[in-house]
């Protein structure tokens, strides 16, 4: 069993002051935004703040009528928040490992619900899976990202990134799909025999195919999204 004198816990969990990154990894599990100016992040993912910043949740018709109308579909999970000014904040999600991308001019598909923070400038979308809409519980929108600048997702444990080739497809659990690159489109497909081997209506009998040639990241837990009714 570990022990710590007061000291020595403060020493090993205090944060990281030499951070001077836009995004830091304070831990595994919690993110260190050095703000100066405006993110993006999720919808009460605000664990801790210094300085001078403000919060604000999304304008109804802040990003235009169209993404207003993907949102009152989308559910909870793709509600952000601005936040403004200059300090230090910190996020977190459930206890969710966060991983950092870069993009410099690439795109990429994540998850709605595993969509942390982004940086101010990126080009974004909602899209939503309405072929699948009606076969499961969750998991019904992703978020497009383009561009130059920083996004941050989270994971139930390690992520696992799956290469997609022409002459390999790859199939996933839509609980269990993270992201994937900006250039794959995924189907949706129903396996009847799967789901009477696992006699789950809503879970491995839909599966997404990735066809083409890119990536899928996945992650080893399924999460079955609540979808929020107005």
């Amino acid at each position: 069993m570990l022990k710590y004198s007061i000291h020595q816990f403060v020493q090993k969990t205090q944060q990281d002051e030499s951070a001077r990154e836009f995004f830091e990894l304070e831990t595994d599990r919690l993110l260190e935004v050095n703000l100066n100016g405006l993110v993006w992040a999720k919808a009460g993912s605000m664990i801790s703040y210094e300085g001078s910043i403000k919060f604000e949740r999304e304008g109804m018709l802040e990003h235009g009528l169209g993404k207003f109308v993907k949102k009152a579909f989308s559910g909870e999970g793709a509600q952000l928040m601005k936040a403004n000014g200059k300090g230090k904040l910190y996020v977190a999600d459930r206890g969710k490992k966060i991983t950092i991308l870069d993009l410099e001019g690439e795109s990429i598909f994540i998850n709605g619900n595993d969509l942390l923070a982004f940086q101010d400038g990126l080009k974004w979308d909602i899209n939503l899976m309405r072929r699948v809409a009606g076969m499961m519980a969750g998991g019904l929108f992703n978020v497009h990202l383009e561009g130059q600048g920083l996004v941050a997702f989270t994971s139930h444990y390690e992520p696992l990134t799956l290469l997609v080739t022409s002459d390999r497809p790859i199939f996933t659990d839509p609980n269990a799909t993270v992201a994937w690159s900006g250039n794959l489109e995924p189907e949706f497909v129903t396996d009847i025999q799967l789901k009477s081997l696992f006699g789950r209506g809503s879970g491995e009998s839909v599966q997404m195919k990735f066809s083409g040639n890119g990536f899928v990241v996945v992650q080893p837990f399924e999460e079955v999204y609540q979808v929020q009714q107005s």
